[in-house]
């Protein structure tokens, strides 16, 4: 066969599957489409020079990551389909070697029909995919608070590093397909496309009690993930229950089948007897590929819904954790921040500056008597609101008590200060800072009687506080200080007003009190310029410690050690000296989105090539269905009938792994909603992000079955 011929058969044959697959050809070149698009973020990210050094090539790390996955299954996507689309051609090669033609020419021939499919795929995905990086650049801008303007130009390294990707995936797949039809002879060649429709019933009396197994298994894996506690405990997990989903395919379909040959009450009933039947061959012809299936469905599923939580803690969360425009933290109490002042000053026009002290209340000989804590001592005074909180919240669970339940005094002292989530002594503040902040703020003022104390701290571990009150005594001048409340608004309390938590006192009891820490706030009028931050960031000289333990700068000031916390935050933890509002707010907003962004993409992908699969099957099917119900139109069903028949058909394959995914996936992702809602504070319902994930998944779902039921609908009609 001359050389013109054969690329006039492989173009032929191209066209013939393009339109044969066209599910297929669609999610190929959506996958270009998100190769192209979100891998133009490693190379083509124009938001890094925005940000500080510690972020640049986050995104490009992430994105590579997911990719990494991404090409995994997509190579398992395409070696599927080679496979799969060369036994239902076998009977058309076998017929080749009859007529006289060589393995090497076939293979060579259907070769270049798939690069030909590929190379479609790839000119069309890439053209999408610069579109669609406009898009992400469009909505990466926004989220941070930027404009971006739009330049449609392809970039040759994201390019080459789709090709890369894409075209060494057809390769491999290729590569193996090769192989194997080098193996097949005319005969196997002939019954390849039989063996599929082959079903073995053998044990099928016992292979259906894995059914119910299977489902008390799945229920029993969800009633222990909660309880998981160390890596190899998950990693047993994830195994058992991947094991589960596949033994659930092989169980249901033998339970069909048992439940078919006994007669059950609904065999008989309607077209139910031909459903069920269509139903339990799929099931065992595709037992290790619906198992697969719904370990994608199920990573999808998840997918969305850490990148729907994480989305929503961007809108909700960020806006309140720097309430100041501009909030600088020094060690040194004796720093006036003058330079800091100036430095804010040259960039930008100040409304209004406070600097301000937290305090401390330190008794002579706390500071050696801290260190050396035994678990039998009674609680310090100075420390004791420390101590509550690193024993009674969720967050620390029993890291900081005794096996009898008591205060771990000496662990506490020992994790207290310098950059851990509580300083070394509680902190406090003066009434008057303390309006005075609330005003820059625009809170009301608060009053407090001459013996009385408020504390505030976060919303998030506002219900958790119930008690502390009661359990802690804050003495003043001239006896014990009465509880007056607590408060939760916004107040900058990672590091700067306390970690968590601050006790205010009338400005009365400044005698007991001793500076802590130094404080300044900062009213600027619009929007603080880009690299405030850093320039603060630049400003004094390094430190050194001495051997009593102290912090000493270069001006030869002391400050008090254990004076530097963060707070108990868990899931996303920022914590400055300087922090600038509008600074920080696209920084944190840039890194999140390094997570959001994989996340959805590794969703969207997986969800794209599990639905793939679903669609080509049944349309490959079409034309054994064909026959099939032309029978049921002669026994008297008419059109409107039989498309109802080819709805259950679809309906019922469709929903089988989908169902067995969202079960799984959805009791996952509530588990894991729960936590984050529980850490972060944010308000939000805790199936809302499963829901929001659904409901994608629902929207792309619909769209991929209202296309097959057409198409399949179209090819079956008689």
């Amino acid at each position: 066969m001359t050389d013109k011929i054969m690329k006039k058969l492989s173009y032929r044959n191209m066209k013939r599957s393009a339109k044969d697959y066209l599910v297929y050809m669609l999610t190929m070149t959506l996958v270009v489409a998100l190769l192209y698009a979100f891998g133009s973020l490693i190379f083509q990210n124009g938001l890094e020079q925005y940000f500080s050094m510690k972020l640049q090539g986050l995104m490009g790390v992430m994105i590579g990551l997911a990719t990494f996955f991404i090409m995994l299954i997509v190579s398992w996507l395409i070696n599927y389909m080679v496979k799969f689309m060369l036994e239902r051609r076998s009977a058309e090669f076998g017929i080749y070697l009859l007529l006289g033609m060589k393995k090497r020419t076939i293979a060579r021939l259907y070769i270049r029909e798939n690069f030909l499919l590929g190379g479609v795929s790839f000119l069309i995905g890439t053209a999408a995919g610069i579109l669609l990086q406009q898009v992400l650049m469009a909505v990466m801008f926004s989220m941070v608070q930027m404009e971006y303007r739009l330049s449609i130009a392809p970039d040759g390294r994201t390019m080459l590093m789709a090709a890369v990707c894409f075209g060494g995936c057809y390769l491999l797949a290729l590569f193996r397909c090769k192989r194997k039809f080098k193996k097949m002879n005319i005969q196997a060649l002939m019954n390849a496309k039989r063996r599929n429709e082959e079903i073995r019933e053998k044990h099928e009396h016992r292979k259906q009690l894995l059914f119910p197994l299977s489902v008390f298994f799945i229920l029993l894996f969800w009633k222990m993930f909660g309880r998981l506690s160390s890596t190899q405990q998950v990693m047993y997990f994830l195994i058992g229950l991947v094991v589960t989903i596949y033994l659930f395919y092989l169980g249901l379909s033998a339970f069909v089948i048992c439940y078919v040959r006994k007669g059950g009450a609904a065999v008989y009933k309607g077209q139910n007897l031909f459903l069920l039947r269509q139903f339990a061959s799929k099931m065992r012809t595709m037992q290790f590929t619906m198992g697969t299936l719904t370990a994608l469905f199920t990573i999808a599923f998840l997918g969305c819904t850490v990148a729907m939580m994480f989305s929503d803690y961007q809108n909700k969360i960020l806006e309140t954790k720097f309430p100041f425009d501009v909030q600088i933290n020094c060690a040194d109490t004796e720093d006036d921040f003058a330079d800091e002042l100036e430095v804010i000053e040259e960039s930008a026009k100040i409304s209004e500056a406070y600097p301000y002290h937290i305090y401390a209340r330190i008794q002579k000989g706390a500071q050696g008597g801290a260190n050396g804590a035994r678990a039998d001592e009674c609680i310090p005074e100075e420390s004791q609101v420390n101590i509550w909180l690193s024993t009674h919240l969720k967050t620390f669970g029993r890291t900081y008590l005794n096996e009898d339940g008591s205060p771990n005094l000496k662990k506490i002292a020992k994790d207290s200060g310098q950059g851990a989530f509580y300083c070394k002594y509680d902190t406090y503040m003066k009434l008057s800072d303390y309006n005075r902040l609330r005003s820059m703020l625009g809170y009301p003022a608060v009053s407090l009687g001459e013996h009385e104390y408020l504390i505030h701290l976060k919303e998030r571990i506002r219900q958790e506080a119930g008690n502390l009150k009661d359990d802690i005594t804050i003495r003043g001048n001239e006896g014990e200080l009465q509880f007056a409340g607590y408060y939760a608004e916004p107040f900058s309390q990672d590091g700067h007003n306390g970690g968590d938590y601050v006790i205010v006192v009338p400005d009365s009891q400044e005698a007991l009190l001793t500076p802590y820490y130094s404080e300044l706030a900062v009213d600027i009028e619009g929007e603080a310029p880009f690299g405030l931050g850093n320039q603060l960031d630049h400003i004094g000289g390094p430190k050194s410690r001495d051997d009593t333990g102290e912090d000493e700068d270069i001006a030869g000031h002391k400050a008090l050690p254990g004076n530097i916390c963060c707070g108990s935050d868990t899931i996303v933890v920022m914590s400055v000296e300087n922090l600038v509002r509008d600074n920080l707010i696209p920084e944190m907003k840039y890194m999140l989105s390094s997570l959001i962004f994989p996340c959805f993409y590794i969703g969207l992908v997986f969800l794209c090539v599990a639905l793939t699969v679903l669609s080509v099957q049944q349309l490959s099917d079409s034309a054994n269905y064909k026959f099939r119900y032309s029978v049921l139109k002669k026994l008297g069903m008419n059109r409107q009938e039989i498309g109802m028949v080819i709805l259950k058909q679809l309906a019922c394959y469709y929903l089988c792994p989908v169902f067995l995914a969202a079960v799984i996936g959805g009791s996952v992702s509530v588990f894991m909603s729960g936590k984050f809602i529980f850490y972060t504070g944010i308000h939000t319902a805790v199936a809302n992000y499963f829901g929001f994930a659904f409901l994608l998944f629902f929207g792309i779902y619909v769209l991929y079955f209202i296309t097959t039921y057409v198409s399949f609908r179209r090819n079956v009609e008689v």
